[in-house]
């Protein structure tokens, strides 16, 4: 019989998931996995199967704790601020593309933020400002969002 589990498998998912918002997949290597989250590589593996079981363990775990909380109570400009949208644009840019599994759960999330704020086109610029700011440091200025509400 195998040792016990030294970690809390959620709290793995949880920090898995910091890193690749911040860095992306392919930003984030096992070795980096390994040495952020103080799991042993054979762990990581056992649990998760590979790199992109966590991956997808991650993605899911924001999905449903960080951004679907999200689109109960937030309006768009507040969306646009929300630092927990990273691991969401990176999916979609990066994984959604070459991944049918990632496409489909960011596709699902991209519907309900459509439901939430009243247009896809209102998604898109909310998004789209999310991702200048993370890339330019800028402060956002969502006035103009205010303009595409239905």
């Amino acid at each position: 019989m195998g040792r016990p589990r030294a970690f809390d498998e959620t709290e793995v998912v949880r920090a898995a998931a910091g890193l690749f918002a911040r860095h992306a997949f392919d930003g984030i290597s096992v070795d980096d996995l390994v040495a952020h989250l103080g799991v042993h590589r054979n762990s990581l593996y056992q649990v998760f199967g590979s790199k992109r079981g966590l991956y997808l363990r991650a993605l899911r775990w924001s999905l449903s704790e960080q951004v679907r909380p999200l689109l109960r109570t937030a309006d768009p400009a507040t969306l646009a601020r929300e630092p927990a949208l990273d691991l969401l644009l990176l999916a979609a840019v990066e994984r959604a593309p070459q991944d049918p599994e990632v496409a489909q759960e960011v596709a699902a999330v991209l519907a309900e933020l459509d439901t939430a704020v009243g247009t896809a086109t209102l998604t898109a610029a909310l998004l789209g400002l999310r991702l200048r700011a993370r890339v330019t440091g800028d402060h956002i200025d969502t006035t103009a969002l205010s303009a595409l509400l239905p």
